[in-house]
C-alpha cells in the first residue's frame, strides 16, 4: 500500500469515534421518528386532570424507536469500519456487510423470526450498496480550505 493509499484511510476520526456518532446520530434521529410516530398514532386521549399516561406512551414510544435507531446506527458504521479495516479497502461492500449485520441482528431480534432477520439485512445491504454505488454522499471534497475569517488584508477606505 502506497501513501496515497494510506492517506486516503486516515481519518480524523478513530472507527470507535465513527461508531459513538452513528449510534448518537440513530438515537436522535430515532427519538423525532418516535415522536412523529407517537404524534400520528398514539394520540393521547385527553382526559379531565390525566395528562401523564398519555405522555409516558409518548415518551415509551420516542425510546423504543430512539434505542433502535441508535443500535442500527452503531451496530452498522462498527461492522463497516471493522470490515473496512480488515480488508483494507474502501468499497461499497463494506457497507453493504454493515447493514446486512446492522438488519439481520437488530430488527431480527425485534422481529423474532429468521425470515424477518434475513429479510431486513437484506434490505439494509442492498439499500447501503446503492447508495455507495450511487456515490452519494454528504461531503465533497473541492480541494479548497474554508475560513471563519478572511485571509487577505483588507483596503481601508480612508486611504
Amino acid at each position: 500500500m502506497d501513501t496515497t493509499e494510506r492517506r486516503y484511510f486516515e481519518e480524523e476520526d478513530s472507527s470507535l469515534t465513527k461508531t459513538m456518532k452513528g449510534a448518537a446520530t440513530g438515537l436522535a434521529a430515532g427519538t423525532i421518528w418516535g415522536t412523529i410516530v407517537a404524534t400520528w398514532l398514539d394520540v393521547p386521549r385527553v382526559e379531565r386532570n390525566v395528562a401523564l399516561p398519555g405522555l409516558l406512551r409518548t415518551l415509551r414510544m420516542m425510546g423504543n424507536h430512539g434505542l433502535t435507531f441508535a443500535a442500527i446506527g452503531g451496530v452498522y458504521i462498527g461492522v463497516e469500519q471493522l470490515t473496512q479495516n480488515y480488508r483494507m479497502k474502501r468499497d461499497f461492500v463494506n457497507g453493504a456487510v454493515g447493514g446486512f449485520v446492522a438488519g439481520a441482528a437488530i430488527l431480527g431480534f425485534k422481529g423474532k423470526s429468521i425470515s424477518t432477520a434475513l429479510s431486513a439485512g437484506a434490505a439494509l445491504a442492498a439499500t447501503s450498496a446503492a447508495i455507495d454505488v450511487g456515490g452519494q454522499t454528504t461531503r465533497v471534497d473541492t480541494g479548497k480550505e474554508y475560513y471563519p475569517y478572511t485571509t487577505k488584508k483588507r483596503v481601508d477606505a480612508a486611504n
